[in-house]
């Protein structure tokens, strides 16, 4: 299961004034070492991840953040990543270790507004005493607190089973190609092995759309466009849906069979990551941009731009060629996103096979909130070619 990638794994996120017991609580969980634990307050800075296989609930990703009460010098950019963090956690465990809550109130309510499920942890019961703070904790919030000692790891299997109970009522991911294709349906992938392609592998949202084709028992056959003609000439019937990257939708759709279904791997991870329905609305705004517009484009990969990337020079290229060429566009990666959506006109997403379904929605939440329009490259180049009504998702 280390080979799941993190996007795939329940984000498990661990919250609580320093010192509280997080790191502890973390390692007693993985029963391995992966927080730095200290007398030190502040011992934790930046988020800590860890993937691990957590019995019987699976894949997950467990995230350490800095106590919430940190008043370093550099407290407020630590608390700003610990937000960054809530923004991608499916599951938060909340620690307790007084009964001084002035901090944990705030936290726990921004955690219920972004509707997360949160277990309440009261760590160190070897050395507080539990019994009376968990009805002071039950008594304040309207939950008990499950009492725990990392130390000498006593209750953990009942934080666990909570885990998994809460675990099965997250919202699952759907298939990716499972609402266009049915078995032997021969499906066509066209992916250009350019230089953004990787050396000697294929990126991550080919490799899980093969996959989830054969799990539907497709029959599937990849090919470069430069291949393509040759591709549909070799097969006896049309294909019954065709998959290209995004970039290629002007040049594959001229030459597509009537028949087939044409999409693309960003518009298929849209509906897989995100809000298809908004992205689809907010792909209108388009049509309404001018030489006064600003577009924020966000992409959930963090590597180093690339000759004709297309997030930072393909897209911008074509915006600025169908828009105007003054258009006004900013470009963040990774978890970089901005608080206030007001100077913009319109977000355009990537697909964000990096990010889980969480850290996508709480974006698309937080622009329609905003009242920003949001929507994918996949649909935005679609929509720019005037296409978008010929594109199945």
């Amino acid at each position: 299961m280390q080979t799941t990638p993190n996007a795939n794994r329940i984000h498990i996120s661990f919250f609580g004034k320093t010192n509280v017991g997080k790191s502890s609580l973390i390692n007693a969980i993985a029963h391995q070492t992966v927080s730095l634990v200290s007398e030190q307050k502040g011992t934790t800075t930046d988020p800590v991840k860890k993937a691990i296989e957590l019995h019987p609930i699976g894949p997950c990703l467990l995230i350490d953040t800095a106590g919430f009460d940190d008043n370093s010098i550099l407290g407020t950019e630590r608390i700003e990543l610990t937000k960054q963090v809530v923004e991608q956690t499916d599951i938060a465990i909340f620690l307790f270790s007084d009964s001084s809550f002035e901090e944990e109130r705030q936290w726990i309510t921004y955690l219920h507004d972004k509707n997360i499920p949160t277990v309440f942890v009261l760590n160190k019961s070897d050395i507080v005493d539990s019994s009376n703070l968990a009805l002071v904790i039950e008594t304040e919030f309207g939950k008990k607190p499950i009492c725990v000692s990392a130390l000498h790891k006593e209750n953990i299997d009942t934080l666990l089973k909570e885990l998994q109970t809460i675990s099965t009522t997250l919202e699952k991911e759907e298939s990716i190609c499972g609402h266009l294709v049915k078995p032997l349906d021969t499906v066509l992938l066209v992916m250009p092995q350019d230089i953004q392609a990787p050396k000697g592998r294929l990126i991550l949202p080919q490799v899980q759309t093969i996959r989830d084709l054969l799990d539907h028992q497709c029959i599937v056959i990849s090919t470069t466009f430069e291949q393509y003609d040759q591709a549909l000439e070799s097969l006896n019937k049309p294909p019954k849906l065709i998959i290209t990257d995004s970039q290629l939708f002007a040049q594959v759709f001229p030459k597509k069979p009537e028949e087939s279904l044409l999409t693309s791997f960003s518009v298929l991870f849209s509906r897989h990551k995100g809000d298809i329905e908004e992205f689809i609305r907010g792909s209108q705004r388009l049509d309404s941009l001018n030489e006064h517009s600003r577009v924020l484009i966000a992409e959930a990969c963090s590597h180093r731009p690339l000759k004709e990337d297309i997030g930072r020079v393909k897209l911008p290229r074509l915006l600025r060629k169908k828009i105007h060429p003054d258009l006004k566009i900013d470009i963040v990666s990774g978890n970089d996103f901005p608080n206030d959506l007001s100077p913009y006109d319109i977000i355009i997403h990537c697909g964000a096979c990096m990010f889980n379904k969480k850290h996508v929605m709480s974006r698309v939440e937080q622009a329609v909130h905003s009242q920003i329009p949001i929507t994918n490259y996949g649909i935005a180049i679609a929509k720019l070619n005037g296409i978008l009504e010929d594109i199945d998702y």
